[in-house]
């Protein structure tokens, strides 16, 4: 069987319980032993789409959020905060692909999506992200990409404890286009 064509386009304010859906399994999935259990077992999906309301009842012009879609249903999103940042220009703040559907360029061809709007309509041409420290998969894939890790950032995590991140910056993000 052939896999399904995949569509992206921008993200709608229907979009909000499918995002925050995936967005909730993905953290559940990924941030096991970081983020604290009783978050991840609890509320994660109510803050998730929450955040998400937000974003979609107060839309900001330097927001920019793609999904994939495949047979109907997202399979991925990316979220980025145009010029967030005046040394490291945009940030790329979420991306997310469904687990059965990772390992097919999703992921890959939603970077280039939003490098494609940093370049379109941001200041800079930089796009940065935080990663986390634990999340050595994730590392693996934005190096893969082009990625500079720049140093770590410590902050808190949602549901409480401490975090390490990692900042992976792309000074120019038209190779995340080239590159898709």
């Amino acid at each position: 069987m052939y896999p399904l064509a995949v569509r992206f386009r921008p993200a709608t304010p229907a979009d909000v319980e499918a995002i925050a859906a995936l967005h909730a399994d993905s953290w559940r999935r990924s941030y096991r032993g970081t983020y604290a259990d009783s978050y991840l077992d609890g509320p994660v999906f109510e803050d998730r789409r929450q955040v998400w309301s937000e974003r979609f009842t107060r839309p900001r012009p330097e927001y920019d959020t793609v999904v994939a879609e495949e047979g109907g249903g997202l399979v991925g999103f990316v979220h980025t905060v145009l010029d967030d940042d005046p040394a490291h220009g945009a940030l790329l703040d979420n991306l997310h692909v469904a687990q059965a559907a990772q390992g097919r360029g999703i992921g890959t061809r939603l970077m280039a999506r939003s490098a494609e709007a940093v370049l379109a309509r941001g200041r800079s041409r930089s796009l940065y992200l935080l990663v986390l420290e634990a999340n050595t998969a994730a590392q693996s894939f934005y190096a893969a990409r082009g990625g500079r890790c720049v140093g770590p950032e410590e902050s808190e995590a949602p549901g409480g404890g401490r975090i390490v991140g990692l900042r992976y910056l792309w000074p120019d993000a038209a190779v995340l286009v080239a590159g898709r």
